[in-house]
Protein backbone atom coordinates (compact mmCIF):
# COMPACT_ATOMS: atom_id res chain seq x y z
CA UNK A 1 0.00 0.00 0.00
CA UNK A 2 1.86 2.53 -0.97
CA UNK A 3 2.16 12.56 6.42
CA UNK A 4 2.71 14.88 6.23
CA UNK A 5 1.36 17.73 7.15
CA UNK A 6 3.81 19.60 8.31
CA UNK A 7 7.87 19.19 7.73
CA UNK A 8 10.60 19.83 10.63
CA UNK A 9 9.73 22.21 12.86
CA UNK A 10 9.52 26.09 11.93
CA UNK A 11 10.07 25.67 7.62
CA UNK A 12 6.43 24.93 6.75
CA UNK A 13 7.27 22.48 4.41
CA UNK A 14 4.43 19.88 4.08
CA UNK A 15 7.23 16.92 2.79
CA UNK A 16 8.83 14.45 5.31
CA UNK A 17 12.49 14.88 5.28
CA UNK A 18 13.45 12.66 2.51
CA UNK A 19 11.52 14.38 0.50
CA UNK A 20 12.30 17.55 1.33
CA UNK A 21 15.97 19.23 -0.45
CA UNK A 22 18.81 17.82 1.00
CA UNK A 23 20.25 20.29 3.42
CA UNK A 24 24.66 20.00 4.06
CA UNK A 25 27.01 22.15 5.71
CA UNK A 26 29.20 24.25 3.38
CA UNK A 27 32.29 22.62 2.30
CA UNK A 28 35.47 22.86 3.60
CA UNK A 29 38.47 25.16 2.46
CA UNK A 30 40.36 24.18 -0.35
CA UNK A 31 43.26 22.37 1.19
CA UNK A 32 40.49 20.10 2.90
CA UNK A 33 38.88 19.58 -0.40
CA UNK A 34 42.15 18.22 -2.57
CA UNK A 35 43.21 15.93 0.78
CA UNK A 36 39.45 14.58 0.56
CA UNK A 37 40.01 14.33 -3.46
CA UNK A 38 43.00 11.83 -2.36
CA UNK A 39 40.58 9.64 -0.26
CA UNK A 40 37.75 9.79 -2.29
CA UNK A 41 40.30 8.27 -5.06
CA UNK A 42 41.17 5.25 -2.75
CA UNK A 43 37.42 4.17 -3.19
CA UNK A 44 37.43 4.85 -7.05
CA UNK A 45 33.70 3.58 -8.00
CA UNK A 46 33.95 6.82 -9.76
CA UNK A 47 35.66 9.78 -11.41
CA UNK A 48 33.89 11.68 -13.92
CA UNK A 49 32.30 14.58 -12.96
CA UNK A 50 30.85 14.97 -16.95
CA UNK A 51 27.76 13.19 -16.25
CA UNK A 52 25.07 15.63 -15.01
CA UNK A 53 22.43 15.25 -12.46
CA UNK A 54 19.15 16.44 -14.90
CA UNK A 55 18.18 19.43 -13.24
CA UNK A 56 18.24 17.82 -9.89
CA UNK A 57 17.89 21.41 -7.81
CA UNK A 58 20.55 22.58 -5.69
CA UNK A 59 20.17 21.98 -1.47
CA UNK A 60 21.06 24.99 0.50
CA UNK A 61 23.77 24.95 2.65
CA UNK A 62 23.72 26.30 7.07
CA UNK A 63 25.94 27.05 8.37
CA UNK A 64 25.94 24.33 11.47
CA UNK A 65 29.01 21.49 11.14
CA UNK A 66 26.87 17.96 10.19
CA UNK A 67 28.95 14.91 11.08
CA UNK A 68 29.80 13.01 8.11
CA UNK A 69 27.47 10.29 9.34
CA UNK A 70 24.66 12.56 9.43
CA UNK A 71 25.31 14.13 6.01
CA UNK A 72 25.64 10.33 4.41
CA UNK A 73 22.25 9.65 6.06
CA UNK A 74 20.66 12.68 4.16
CA UNK A 75 22.34 11.90 1.25
CA UNK A 76 20.64 8.29 1.48
CA UNK A 77 17.58 9.50 2.12
CA UNK A 78 17.84 12.05 -0.39
CA UNK A 79 18.70 9.52 -2.84
CA UNK A 80 15.89 7.30 -2.03
CA UNK A 81 13.35 9.58 -2.45
CA UNK A 82 14.71 11.13 -5.66
CA UNK A 83 14.14 7.44 -7.06
CA UNK A 84 10.57 7.38 -6.03
CA UNK A 85 9.50 10.67 -7.58
CA UNK A 86 11.37 9.24 -10.74
CA UNK A 87 13.87 12.18 -10.77
CA UNK A 88 16.99 9.53 -10.97
CA UNK A 89 15.97 8.03 -14.18
CA UNK A 90 16.38 3.92 -14.64
CA UNK A 91 19.16 3.74 -17.09
CA UNK A 92 20.65 6.70 -16.45
CA UNK A 93 24.04 6.87 -15.27
CA UNK A 94 25.27 9.55 -11.99
CA UNK A 95 28.46 10.59 -10.73
CA UNK A 96 29.12 10.63 -7.31
CA UNK A 97 31.39 13.93 -7.52
CA UNK A 98 29.02 15.77 -9.76
CA UNK A 99 25.67 14.70 -7.32
CA UNK A 100 28.42 16.06 -4.50
CA UNK A 101 29.15 19.08 -5.96
CA UNK A 102 24.96 19.44 -6.13
CA UNK A 103 24.89 18.43 -2.64
CA UNK A 104 27.59 20.82 -1.52
CA UNK A 105 29.41 17.19 -0.07
CA UNK A 106 32.31 15.66 -0.79
CA UNK A 107 31.92 12.54 -2.98
CA UNK A 108 32.64 10.27 -0.56
CA UNK A 109 28.76 10.29 1.13
CA UNK A 110 27.55 9.95 -2.14
CA UNK A 111 29.20 7.26 -2.84
CA UNK A 112 28.91 5.85 -0.08
CA UNK A 113 24.79 6.28 -0.23
CA UNK A 114 24.91 4.53 -3.84
CA UNK A 115 27.02 1.86 -2.47
CA UNK A 116 24.28 1.24 0.21
CA UNK A 117 21.55 1.44 -3.16
CA UNK A 118 23.39 -0.88 -4.73
CA UNK A 119 22.80 -3.58 -2.10
CA UNK A 120 19.57 -2.83 -2.02
CA UNK A 121 19.52 -3.39 -6.22
CA UNK A 122 18.38 0.20 -6.77
CA UNK A 123 21.92 0.92 -8.82
CA UNK A 124 24.60 -0.91 -10.34
CA UNK A 125 28.07 0.52 -10.41
CA UNK A 126 29.40 1.43 -13.61
CA UNK A 127 33.60 1.27 -13.58
CA UNK A 128 35.02 4.47 -13.73
CA UNK A 129 31.75 6.26 -14.55
CA UNK A 130 29.44 6.07 -11.94
CA UNK A 131 26.33 4.67 -10.69
CA UNK A 132 23.50 3.58 -13.31
CA UNK A 133 19.96 3.18 -11.88
CA UNK A 134 18.51 -0.23 -12.36
CA UNK A 135 16.16 -0.40 -14.91
CA UNK A 136 12.97 -2.67 -13.84
CA UNK A 137 10.38 -3.89 -15.58
CA UNK A 138 6.39 -4.79 -15.38
CA UNK A 139 7.47 -8.60 -14.31
CA UNK A 140 9.52 -7.92 -11.42
CA UNK A 141 7.19 -5.39 -10.16
CA UNK A 142 4.52 -8.12 -10.06
CA UNK A 143 7.14 -10.37 -8.55
CA UNK A 144 7.97 -8.16 -5.77
CA UNK A 145 4.24 -7.76 -4.93
CA UNK A 146 3.27 -11.72 -5.38
CA UNK A 147 6.01 -12.15 -2.45
CA UNK A 148 5.25 -9.03 -0.49
CA UNK A 149 1.48 -10.79 -0.41
CA UNK A 150 3.03 -14.40 0.38
CA UNK A 151 4.54 -12.69 3.74
CA UNK A 152 1.71 -10.06 4.59
CA UNK A 153 -1.49 -11.71 4.30
CA UNK A 154 -0.83 -15.00 6.66
CA UNK A 155 0.57 -11.91 9.04
CA UNK A 156 -2.17 -9.95 8.81
CA UNK A 157 -4.55 -13.06 9.29
CA UNK A 158 -3.15 -14.13 12.60
CA UNK A 159 -3.53 -10.21 13.76
CA UNK A 160 -6.88 -9.99 12.45
CA UNK A 161 -8.00 -12.86 14.54
CA UNK A 162 -5.88 -11.84 17.24
CA UNK A 163 -5.25 -8.25 17.89
CA UNK A 164 -8.13 -6.57 20.07
CA UNK A 165 -10.11 -4.05 17.98
CA UNK A 166 -8.98 -0.97 20.64
CA UNK A 167 -5.50 -1.82 19.43
CA UNK A 168 -6.09 -1.17 15.73
CA UNK A 169 -8.13 1.50 16.43
CA UNK A 170 -4.66 3.71 17.50
CA UNK A 171 -3.33 3.40 14.33
CA UNK A 172 -6.14 5.17 12.84
CA UNK A 173 -4.23 8.77 12.96
CA UNK A 174 -1.39 6.50 10.73
CA UNK A 175 -3.76 5.98 8.31
CA UNK A 176 -5.12 8.87 7.60
CA UNK A 177 -1.92 10.38 7.22
CA UNK A 178 -1.24 8.14 4.25
CA UNK A 179 -4.59 10.45 3.10
CA UNK A 180 -2.99 13.72 4.03
CA UNK A 181 0.30 12.77 2.16
CA UNK A 182 -1.78 11.35 -0.68
CA UNK A 183 -3.30 14.59 -0.87
CA UNK A 184 -0.02 16.57 -1.34
CA UNK A 185 0.66 15.43 -4.87
CA UNK A 186 4.15 14.26 -3.44
CA UNK A 187 4.95 10.87 -4.41
CA UNK A 188 7.54 11.26 -2.11
CA UNK A 189 5.93 12.09 0.82
CA UNK A 190 3.39 9.34 0.40
CA UNK A 191 5.69 6.92 -0.15
CA UNK A 192 7.21 7.46 3.20
CA UNK A 193 3.64 7.56 5.05
CA UNK A 194 2.73 4.04 3.59
CA UNK A 195 5.73 2.22 4.24
CA UNK A 196 5.07 3.98 8.12
CA UNK A 197 1.34 2.45 7.76
CA UNK A 198 2.82 -1.08 6.73
CA UNK A 199 5.09 -1.07 8.84
CA UNK A 200 2.74 -0.13 11.93
CA UNK A 201 0.81 -2.80 11.25
CA UNK A 202 3.30 -5.30 10.92
CA UNK A 203 4.97 -4.62 13.61
CA UNK A 204 2.48 -5.70 15.72
CA UNK A 205 3.15 -8.93 15.24
CA UNK A 206 6.40 -8.29 17.23
CA UNK A 207 8.95 -9.96 14.80
CA UNK A 208 11.94 -7.51 13.95
CA UNK A 209 13.12 -9.94 11.11
CA UNK A 210 9.74 -9.30 9.35
CA UNK A 211 10.01 -6.05 9.41
CA UNK A 212 13.30 -5.62 7.90
CA UNK A 213 12.86 -7.91 5.00
CA UNK A 214 8.60 -6.35 4.69
CA UNK A 215 10.21 -2.85 4.67
CA UNK A 216 12.65 -3.88 2.04
CA UNK A 217 10.65 -5.44 -0.54
CA UNK A 218 8.19 -2.55 0.20
CA UNK A 219 10.77 0.24 -0.68
CA UNK A 220 11.98 -1.60 -4.07
CA UNK A 221 8.45 -1.82 -4.97
CA UNK A 222 7.91 2.00 -4.83
CA UNK A 223 11.14 2.53 -7.31
CA UNK A 224 9.57 3.56 -11.08
CA UNK A 225 9.90 1.19 -13.58
CA UNK A 226 12.02 1.66 -17.17
CA UNK A 227 11.45 3.12 -19.27
CA UNK A 228 10.11 6.42 -17.79
CA UNK A 229 9.15 7.45 -14.17
CA UNK A 230 6.09 5.70 -13.90
CA UNK A 231 5.15 8.22 -11.21
CA UNK A 232 1.17 7.82 -10.47
CA UNK A 233 -0.83 10.87 -9.80
CA UNK A 234 -2.73 12.73 -6.98
CA UNK A 235 -5.45 10.60 -7.69
CA UNK A 236 -3.79 7.45 -8.14
CA UNK A 237 -1.79 8.31 -4.58
CA UNK A 238 -4.88 9.09 -2.66
CA UNK A 239 -7.18 6.08 -3.96
CA UNK A 240 -4.36 4.14 -2.67
CA UNK A 241 -4.13 5.81 0.54
CA UNK A 242 -7.74 4.62 1.24
CA UNK A 243 -7.14 1.30 1.07
CA UNK A 244 -5.12 1.63 4.29
CA UNK A 245 -8.48 3.01 5.94
CA UNK A 246 -10.20 0.04 4.67
CA UNK A 247 -7.82 -2.44 6.02
CA UNK A 248 -7.62 -0.94 8.64
CA UNK A 249 -12.13 -1.02 9.27
CA UNK A 250 -11.40 -4.74 8.55
CA UNK A 251 -8.78 -5.59 10.75
CA UNK A 252 -10.97 -3.81 13.62
CA UNK A 253 -13.73 -6.15 12.58
CA UNK A 254 -11.98 -9.00 12.17
CA UNK A 255 -13.10 -9.74 8.67
CA UNK A 256 -10.29 -12.01 7.33
CA UNK A 257 -11.77 -12.58 4.45
CA UNK A 258 -12.05 -8.74 3.86
CA UNK A 259 -8.23 -8.62 4.61
CA UNK A 260 -7.25 -11.15 2.26
CA UNK A 261 -9.31 -9.32 -0.62
CA UNK A 262 -8.11 -5.67 -0.11
CA UNK A 263 -4.60 -7.10 0.17
CA UNK A 264 -4.59 -8.72 -3.21
CA UNK A 265 -6.18 -5.48 -4.44
CA UNK A 266 -3.75 -3.15 -2.40
CA UNK A 267 -0.72 -4.46 -4.20
CA UNK A 268 -1.75 -4.71 -7.58
CA UNK A 269 -3.19 -1.66 -7.83
CA UNK A 270 0.84 -0.47 -6.53
CA UNK A 271 2.07 -1.67 -9.31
Amino acid sequence: MKQSAQGPAGTGDPRPAAAQPLRVPAQPAAADRERTRGRDAVAGADDAPEHTTHGWPSPGRPGAPVRRSSVRGQVLDALRAALTAGDLRPGEVYSAPVLGERFGVSATPVREAMQQLALEGAVEVVPNRGFRVVERDARELAELAEVRALIEVPVLLRLARTVPAGRWARLRPVAEATVRAASSGCPAAYAEADRAFHREVLALAGNEQLLRVAGDLHRRAQWPPAPAPAVRGRAGLIADAHQHTALLDALITGDQDLVRALVAEHFATAL
